[in-house]
């Protein structure tokens, strides 16, 4: 990122000392089995309630039962599978807080917070954002889609750590929370041109470079996923249209070059509950049906890599492999932290952070080299490809711990 003047822009701005806390905001995944039953059971309180129609004191003994089913897929189907959620959101952290200081100085830092894991639980963190004197709040959800999944929950989460925060300042008879002074909000980016043009960019740059060789463009199928929604979420939003248009801004861009192109939602097996179609698994044989011989399955609906887009997609590969021996399968990351989706990611905060501290906004031009010469910190495996006949003896139907 290029700032201009953006050494002058910090000092020139200074005489006000106030400082933002900008609280990046993400599920967050279980880093030791012991913690799968406290986490299901704060995402049934959370998600789950949203949307199914299940008894509050049904909730600990479930949580326990997924844990069983979560501890077999992960630690005897994948072989002690650790998440690589968490260590990629604080790279995020880091990075999204680099390009923020290169424009606002120490004047800004970024916390980090998931909506189930401790230590890092948003009451956890506000508390410290409190301790540490910062007077202004940048609440940012790195979720792609509003929704009552996702932003819903995040505020919900900080209204709660708030309102915690006042009581025991008013326990102390002080003066009110310094946090409390000014507060913005980031919702999502399911609509932002820089992150839809990425993705667009991504999946032909994956094509052009590894099946164009192979394959006539119209063999080429590609399947853009989404986070699965319920269609009732007791009158919430539940994301299906902002989903939906986040998939139909990527599909204009790819359509032209490759017409095999199709939403698939990574929907969870909750019983009784009615969700997104097509399933990956059924864009995908719809697809192969249409004559498609490659299959590319590329996450949009999530910016961080998470179970869901690894062990949930790997598996859906392998049925698919039973059934289309002959189709060629590539799975493909998350944007995670590649240095131009922080760039982006920062670029959005910069408005807001202007608007808290009173003063204009810098003049800030991105320079974002092409992905093929862009290195990431540390790279997920998940670009998995499967070739023909390449099969794998996992299980295919799961249960999920969170909405």
């Amino acid at each position: 990122m290029t700032v201009t003047d953006a050494r002058n822009f910090v000092n020139e701005n200074k005489a006000d000392e106030s400082r933002v806390a900008v609280l990046l905001m993400g599920y967050g995944e279980v880093e030791s089995y012991e913690d799968f039953a406290n986490y299901n059971e704060q995402a049934l309180n959370l998600l789950t309630a949203k949307f199914a129609p299940v008894p509050n004191w049904i909730y600990p003994p479930l949580a326990k039962l997924l844990a069983m089913f979560d501890m077999h897929e992960w630690g005897h189907q994948h072989n002690n599978f650790i998440s690589p959620h968490n260590a990629i959101f604080e790279r995020q952290r880091a990075g999204i807080e680099d390009q923020l200081r290169q424009t606002w100085g120490d004047r800004v830092t970024v916390f980090k917070a998931f909506n189930f894991c401790a230590p890092f639980l948003p009451e956890q963190v506000i508390a410290e954002i409190n301790e540490q004197g910062f007077d202004r709040l940048l609440i940012y959800p790195l979720l792609v889609v509003d929704s009552i999944f996702t932003s819903g929950i995040a505020l919900e989460q900080v209204n709660d750590a708030l309102e915690k925060v006042l009581k025991n300042v008013s326990a102390d008879g002080e003066e009110p929370a310094p946090l409390l002074r000014g507060t913005r909000y980031i919702p999502s980016f399911y609509d932002r041109a820089e992150y839809i043009d990425l993705l667009a960019r991504i999946v032909i740059e994956k094509v052009e470079g590894e099946l164009i060789r192979d394959f006539l463009p119209s063999q080429i199928g590609i399947v853009l996923m989404n986070h699965g929604c319920p269609f009732k979420a007791k009158g919430f939003t539940s994301g299906i249209d902002e989903s939906q248009a986040l998939y139909e801004a990527v599909r204009q861009r790819i359509i032209n070059r490759y017409p095999l192109v199709s939403v698939g939602w990574l929907n969870h097996d909750t019983p009784l509950i009615e969700w997104t179609q097509p399933d990956v698994d059924t864009a995908a044989s719809n697809l192969i049906q249409l004559g498609a011989r490659a299959i590319v399955m590329m996450p949009i609906g999530f910016a961080t890599e998470n179970h869901e887009t690894l062990l949930d997609v790997h598996h859906i590969i392998h049925h698919l492999e039973h059934k289309h021996p002959n189709v060629r399968y590539e799975q493909m990351a998350c944007v995670n932290d590649r240095e131009e989706f922080l760039q982006i990611a920062a670029s959005w905060a910069n408005e807001h952070i202007a608007s808290l501290l009173n003063v204009g906004v810098p003049e800030v031009t991105l320079s974002i080299a092409p992905s093929s010469e862009t290195k990431q910190a540390e790279p997920v495996h998940t670009g998995h490809t499967h070739h023909h006949g390449h099969v794998h003896d996992h299980g295919n139907g799961q249960v999920h711990s969170h909405a």
